[in-house]
């Protein structure tokens, strides 16, 4: 890479860098002892992300073997996987020696300058000066969609839309066998990264497939559907092995999103107002109430909207049949080839706005019609159930669209001028986008018994109480994040697939020990440990667990049994 190229990327590393920090702060004064714990989602990512880590640093063949709901397998796919988000976490891992909340925040502010640096090569990619891409970056990067989701770690993985979307324009500049396998790289990434947001990805640019085909006569070149197939090869290549065990779950378990599900998660009209972020604030009591986090911002929503008018009256100064392929050599497009150059303004604008209003329509789920053809039409959608995460589409949508109002207005005047403007626009995003400081929880302190535990030989663990009310299910999350500690197999667990032995068990299990428990804990589910936290017992309920491990001595023997938490061993079971 020459070193002019090089000293720019560096630059806009720092940059994407200082960004993530100020604009997650505290995250990174509190990198190792803080994260979203106020619910189990929050305890559930921490303890998901260290997991993958954990699995691919030491032994990547029991990736999904996950230590919840002992003895299942693949319990991993009972939700999303988040491989990738687990690997971004992973020298962070290493380097603390396994501290759950470093490789947690350090996968998120290593996703947040990823998503920086590859929005902002993708702004440039379609033609975008260094300014508007800067300011394409912070509105794509730091939008509120974004902050209502810190405790949901696999919907802060956006980078690889910008990352694949940019491949996908190379290949429609230059469709070459390496840009096609490149596009199913990228598409995999995302995919690896987030479930969703590769779902997207993937129908984003199958969209573009036949949208380009059609305006740029593409349909005729064969070296264009060489280099797309070649991409679809490439990442189903990819992301099937890593899909295998979801299938084996939906077909042995019956783990499968329902339409009615895609109806709670699906957006309102009052969605597409709210935000977290403090300059929109003010306008949440006019909502009263809302089902999801939506409004992209006041400042991208005019530009988008002013980008659709340009871009749409716009005379374009060449036809489709002006498009040369190929093209010369170089690592982006130039001149007019360029998406956002007068040649291919129209045209940019039309495929972008009609990736807007789809994803719009489809964040209203099934009772606004579109969800409900695609839940029909493409089998992933079974696996999906929020509607309203196509809002990153819109966000993404508006943002190219504000590129071409930008674009538009700038492309006669000076290049500082535009760097002065595009920058301007960029700390405005910034400005209006800030939630600092966001919110976070700091961990308690690692009991006595989970250090003392991964001392001890392997076995499965259950912890007490074992909450048994469907809506106490989350608190399961607790017991999984202090399992990163000491990583035995627990009995416990809670994920998007609740295994139906759980439900069954659930009550039984949680008046251990008693001769039905332990047959329980014992005979099915092989638990050679057993932790109980006192301090969620009453005092009643506390007396009565006394008595009971007084009754069954036997066959539950203390470790430790002083404090709030107490770690007993099981040698057996009554007859």
């Amino acid at each position: 890479m020459p070193s002019g190229r090089a000293a720019t990327w560096s630059g806009r590393l720092v940059l994407g860098v200082l960004l993530a920090v100020a604009m997650t702060w505290p995250m990174a004064l509190k990198f190792d002892r803080s994260a979203r714990l106020n619910f189990g989602d929050g305890e559930w990512s921490v303890w998901n992300v260290t997991w993958v880590a954990h699995a691919l640093t030491t032994n990547p063949t029991a990736l999904f073997q996950a230590n919840i709901f002992h003895p299942d397998r693949d319990t991993l796919a009972y939700s999303e996987a988040n491989v990738v988000t687990g690997a971004l976490g992973a020298p962070f891992h290493v380097a603390t020696g396994g501290n759950p909340y470093a490789t947690h925040n350090g996968a998120i502010l290593t996703a947040l300058v990823l998503a920086f640096l590859f929005a902002w090569g993708f702004a440039e990619t379609l033609g975008a000066s260094a300014g508007a891409a800067a300011a394409f970056a912070v509105a794509f990067t730091y939008c509120p969609y974004l902050f209502a989701r810190t405790a949901h770690i696999q919907l802060m993985m956006t980078f690889g839309l910008p990352l694949a979307l940019q491949a996908f324009h190379r290949v429609l500049v230059r469709p070459t066998p390496g840009r096609g396998v490149w596009l199913g790289v990228t598409l995999a990434i995302q995919a690896l990264a987030c479930a969703y947001f590769g779902i997207f990805a993937g129908l984003t640019v199958g969209l573009g497939t036949l949208f380009y085909g059609y305006t740029r006569r593409l349909w005729r070149v064969r070296a264009y559907w060489v280099a797309i197939s070649l991409g679809a090869i490439v990442s189903v290549g990819i992301v099937g092995p890593f899909f295998l065990p979801y299938i084996r779950v939906q077909k042995e378990l019956g783990f499968t999103r329902l339409l009615e599900d895609a109806a709670m998660y699906s957006a309102d009209w009052q969605a597409w107002l709210a935000s977290s972020a403090w300059a929109h604030r003010w306008m949440l009591p006019w909502l009263e109430r809302w089902n999801e986090v939506l409004f992209p911002g006041f400042l991208l929503t005019v530009l988008g909207l002013a980008g659709l008018w340009v871009g749409a009256r716009r005379t374009a100064t060449h036809t489709s049949s002006d498009v040369r392929l190929p093209i010369p050599d170089s690592r982006f497009p130039v001149d007019d080839d360029v998406p956002l150059a007068p040649a291919h303004r129209r045209e940019t604008t039309a495929f972008y706005g009609l990736v807007g209003l789809i994803a719009f329509w489809g964040s209203f789920g099934p009772k606004a019609g579109l969800y409900t053809v695609l839940y029909h039409t493409i089998p992933v959608f079974t696996f999906l159930r929020a509607p309203g995460r196509f809002g990153i589409l819109v966000v993404l949508a508006l943002g190219v669209l504000a590129l071409v109002a930008l674009q538009t207005w700038l492309e006669r005047r000076p290049a500082r001028t535009q760097l002065m403007a595009g920058s301007l626009v960029a700390v405005l995003f910034a400005a209006e986008y800030t939630t600092a400081p966001i919110r976070l929880e700091d961990a308690a302190p690692t009991p006595e018994a989970h250090r003392r535990l991964a001392t001890l030989p392997p076995g499965a663990v259950v912890e007490l109480p074992f909450w048994y009310i469907r809506s106490d299910f989350p608190r399961h999350s607790r017991y999984m994040l202090l399992s990163t500690y000491h990583w035995h197999p627990l009995v416990n667990g809670y994920s998007d697939h609740i295994p139906q032995w759980f439900r069954d068990e659930v009550v039984r299990i949680s008046s251990f020990p008693t001769a039905e428990s332990l047959q329980i804990v014992v005979g099915r589910h092989q638990a050679k440990y057993a932790i109980f936290h006192s301090r969620y017992y009453d005092g009643r309920s506390r007396q009565r667990l006394r008595e009971r491990l007084e009754q069954y001595r036997e066959f539950v023997r203390p470790i430790i049994s002083e404090g709030d938490v107490w770690l007993y061993e099981i040698v057996g079971a009554p007859r």
